[in-house]
């Protein structure tokens, strides 16, 4: 068994007080007015990322908008989220021009210069106001319909 299985072992066995000081020494802050079941996870998860290593940022960032999409809307699951890897290298063309857009860790390279949001590149390009991911081919358009006397 290595070190790491031990500490994790050691710990569902802990009471209540052993967790709240191990808290302490591994976090290096008070614990939490948690319960034992969740102050184990969160002992256990900084023991792993020790050994392991941490989440990426673009992990750390979706996390984060999901926190907040529930928070807004009580439900966590993705709204139609699209997944690029670091390094992709996106390519439309606009009038007769090539664009390319570069997918870095925590947005977008676009000529030189860092956006946020692809929709703000597609501004950059257009003009106008696009969707980012539609403008280059990451997301069909949605399904509506408008009603016409043929469909109606």
């Amino acid at each position: 068994m290595t070190g790491l299985e031990q500490q994790l072992t050691e710990l569902m066995t802990m009471p209540p007080a052993q967790l709240r000081s191990l808290w302490r020494e591994t976090y290096r802050s008070p614990a939490p007015d948690i319960g034992p079941d969740l102050l184990r996870r969160g002992i256990a998860n900084r023991l792993q990322e020790r050994v392991h290593g941490s989440l990426t940022g673009a992990t750390k960032r979706e996390i984060g908008r999901l926190r907040k999409r529930v928070e807004r809307t009580g439900k966590a699951g993705h709204m139609h989220a699209i997944s690029l890897k670091t390094g992709t290298r996106l390519v439309r063309s606009w009038n007769g021009k090539s664009y390319h857009v570069l997918v870095c860790d925590d947005g977008f390279e676009f000529e030189g210069r860092h956006y946020n949001s692809l929709s703000h590149i597609a501004r950059e390009i257009t003009g106008a106001h696009w969707s980012g991911p539609r403008f280059f081919g990451l997301k069909k358009r949605s399904g509506y319909t408008p009603k016409t006397a043929a469909n109606g």
